[in-house]
């Protein structure tokens, strides 16, 4: 099998001041430009599942009401899967490009995750006008502007 390397371009910060991605000093020309972009897409690593055990996962227990009892790993947003790779949509509050911070409204990541890449949200590449999505999820909020409003307790079995 191949081997691939990853290096990670910074990690996640979040304390009283807020939640950021710094970036480390090699990787501040990347956002040369990036000023003006809303929103990005942040790939993470979910280093806290980076074992044996969470990387053989490939089927879990629905954790969605109403869905089917069991899914497989890619039809959940699971830390456990075979490479602990995120994806997140943030919303962007500041940039400071001289010390390589990007300012976040919100990240589901944890305190020091290790950030592997950032690329601009664009609605013409990353946005579907009509996405499908099996029944059980239909109710779901249908942008990320209306998730931090939605009653997510009422999907959720914990």
């Amino acid at each position: 099998m191949e081997q691939l390397i990853v290096r990670p371009i910074g990690k996640v910060q979040i304390d009283d001041e807020g939640m950021r991605l710094e970036l480390y000093e090699a990787y501040l020309p990347a956002l040369t430009n990036l000023d003006g972009f809303g929103y990005i897409q942040v790939l993470w690593w979910f280093s806290q599942c980076d074992h044996e055990d969470s990387r053989a996962k490939l089927l879990e227990k629905s954790p969605y009401k109403n869905a089917p009892e069991l899914l497989g790993t890619f039809a959940t947003r699971s830390p456990e899967r075979p490479n602990p790779i995120a994806l997140s949509c943030c919303q962007v509050t500041s940039i400071d490009t001289d010390k390589g911070i990007i300012w976040l409204a919100y990240i589901d990541a944890e305190e020091g995750t290790p950030v592997l890449d950032v690329k601009p949200y664009t609605p013409s590449l990353d946005r579907v006008e009509h996405p499908s999505v099996p029944e059980w999820c239909t109710k779901w909020p249908r942008a990320v502007e209306d998730s931090g409003t939605f009653d997510w307790s009422a999907v959720f079995n914990f």
